[in-house]
């Protein structure tokens, strides 16, 4: 089978257009502030939507229904589409200096990773860029939280057909779960309660915030993105209330949207016996404890070893340390990289228990990123059952989900993804040492953008930037977040010569 060249570009002009009438949005924030730049936005959402408009003269009525090759073509190269049109306001407005920077920026935006270039080199810091232009990355980030294509499939009857195989190509997890049994209600339900939890959160943040705070805030926390109107991130706000609302939400945004659909529906019993969901919370209960025994003051002085006082005294209260110890375990587990402190300073302990979140992930069907819990547990369970093999090696062991046996293929794709997920971060960490960056930031720059956190190690730790990167490791790691947002095969399966071949 060839791909259907035609049905992908078709496609592709669609997302464009989409993309076009996105950014007359930020185009309004401009203009309801008097910000001079609104005309950046403006040029850009009138070029996306001529090609947009060209590429619907491609449609053929006639043709056959999409493929699972042409549903990857157009997801892989969505994304990367997406962020070279979406990056043109920042270089036509002159807000950063160059339009790696302005990729960089937007990649990151839409693959909700909250990597930012903002603050370094000779780009503005994140204060002192035009309102419209932080109301953009906000809203990349929400867009791309739930998928701009599975967006488009809920309000485009037209790409209805053949869906199921954008839908599979764009849905985080190893597996699509529909909640209805035609894919474009499927999208429609999924983005009513994005849109709903959203809302809520928006509410829940006015008290506190400014209208245009909470809404970019309650974006990139939904989105698990991370992107901030403040310098200081969340920490700039310096209100427990505030770090208490987002961690729920953070929280709330690392859930399956499928549980969220049955709790809507009063089946909370279902969700509390699903075992990812179970593992979920059971790891940010030990991970915030951990964290909070590590940044204590009584606790740490019992600790065989601690940092340099001078460095982090700890928190005086027990409340103080399970505040900053909950939030910045919900912002690296669920991927959505905000920051109230400097976790670099923190004591090894919490260190190590940050460092080991970075793996985690949120669960399946979620907007976050990483690995994702539901794979760590099938790979333990494989484990387990390995070991137990080798005790009783002709007895039949069915690895198990509740009540669900879970098929080979699908532990099949967990372990190669796992495989993959490692060898790119191993192959990510080679090309930026070769750069010269020293190995602790380039392990953090690639782990953070293939689990797509945005914060790391080394001098790209939450209180620092990538803009002191070099251009070409910009453009690396752009893949790399891009690669980890589609989760890895979706990516790297357009580079196979056989995928282009019949």
């Amino acid at each position: 089978m060839v791909l259907n060249v035609r049905a992908v570009a078709y496609t592709l002009g669609i997302l464009v257009l989409f993309l076009g009438v996105a950014l007359l949005l930020p185009m309004a924030v401009a203009l309801y502030y008097g910000e001079p730049d609104w005309w950046a936005f403006g040029a850009t959402s009138l070029g996306a939507s001529l090609l947009g408009g060209l590429a619907w003269g491609l449609r053929n009525r006639d043709e056959a229904e999409l493929q699972i090759r042409e549903g990857f073509a157009i997801v892989a190269l969505a994304w990367f589409i997406l962020s070279a049109v979406g990056a043109l306001p920042f270089v036509l407005s002159g807000v950063v200096d160059s339009y790696t920077d302005a990729f960089f920026e937007t990649m990151s935006a839409f693959t909700t990773t909250g990597a930012t270039i903002l603050g370094g080199g000779g780009n503005p810091d994140i204060e002192g860029i035009p309102k419209a232009f932080l109301f953009w990355r906000s809203l990349a980030h929400w867009l791309g939280g739930m998928g701009i294509i599975v967006l488009t499939l809920a309000i485009l009857p037209l790409l209805g057909v053949g869906g199921m195989q954008l839908y599979k190509a764009e849905v985080p997890g190893p597996s699509a779960d529909k909640l209805t049994p035609r894919v474009q209600e499927t999208a429609k339900r999924l983005w009513l309660i994005y849109v709903g939890i959203t809302a809520v959160q928006i509410l829940l943040l006015l008290p506190v915030m400014s209208g245009f705070d909470a809404i970019n805030h309650a974006f990139a926390t939904m989105a698990t993105g991370g992107f901030s109107t403040k310098n200081g991130s969340v920490g700039h706000f310096d209100s427990a209330y505030v770090d208490w609302v987002i961690t729920a939400f953070m929280f709330l945004a690392g859930v399956n949207f499928a549980l969220h659909f049955r709790m809507l529906r009063g089946e909370a019993i279902t969700v509390f016996r699903d075992t990812e969901f179970r593992v979920y919370c059971g790891i940010m209960a030990v991970a915030i404890l951990l964290i909070t025994i590590g940044t204590w003051q009584p606790t740490m002085a019992l600790l065989p070893t601690r940092l340099d006082e001078a460095a982090f005294a700890g928190y005086e209260s027990i409340a103080e340390a399970l505040r900053y110890g909950a939030f910045q375990a919900a912002a690296i587990i669920t991927t959505t990289g905000f920051g109230t402190a400097d976790y670099e300073v923190w004591p090894p302990l919490a260190i190590g228990v940050i460092f080991l979140c970075f793996y985690i992930g949120g669960m399946a069907g979620s907007t976050g990123g990483g690995v994702k819990v539901i794979r760590h547990v099938l790979m333990f369970k494989n484990s387990f059952k390995e070991v137990k093999q080798l005790i009783h090696p002709q007895a039949i062991m069915p690895i198990r989900l509740g009540e669900r046996v879970v098929p080979p293929e699908v532990m099949k794709n967990v372990l190669s993804f796992i495989v993959l997920y490692l060898g790119l971060i191993g192959v990510g960490t080679m090309s930026m040492a070769f750069f010269g960056i020293d190995l602790l930031t380039s392990f953090g720059a690639t782990l953070s953008s293939v689990g797509n956190v945005g914060p790391a190690f080394g001098s790209l730790g939450p209180t620092e930037n990538y803009a002191h990167l070099p251009q070409m490791a910009k453009w690396i790691l752009s893949f790399l977040m891009m690669a980890g947002r589609l989760e890895i095969f979706t990516a790297i399966i357009i580079f196979v010569p056989a995928f282009w071949r019949r």
